[in-house]
């Protein structure tokens, strides 16, 4: 995902007022993260390695399991 698709996904209005749009990120941030936990519980239903979870998250193994492992 290209920083361009970002901005689309997460708008900007740059003449909003900036504690609302802050609020606004916020939501988006939480919005993401429930989306990330849940294809992380998803992707390990389906079997899928700690290994393969963490290269799509750009992370290492075990700071993909801290996160999400004892969910």
């Amino acid at each position: 995902m290209s920083s361009d698709d970002i901005r689309t996904l997460i708008g900007s209005a740059p003449d909003r007022e900036p504690i609302a749009e802050l609020h606004r990120l916020a939501e988006v941030r939480r919005e993401v993260a429930r989306s990330e936990e849940a294809q992380v519980r998803r992707a390990r239903n389906l079997g899928y390695s700690w290994q393969a979870i963490a290269g799509a998250l750009g992370v290492s193994k075990q700071a993909a399991h801290r996160r999400f492992g004892r969910r």
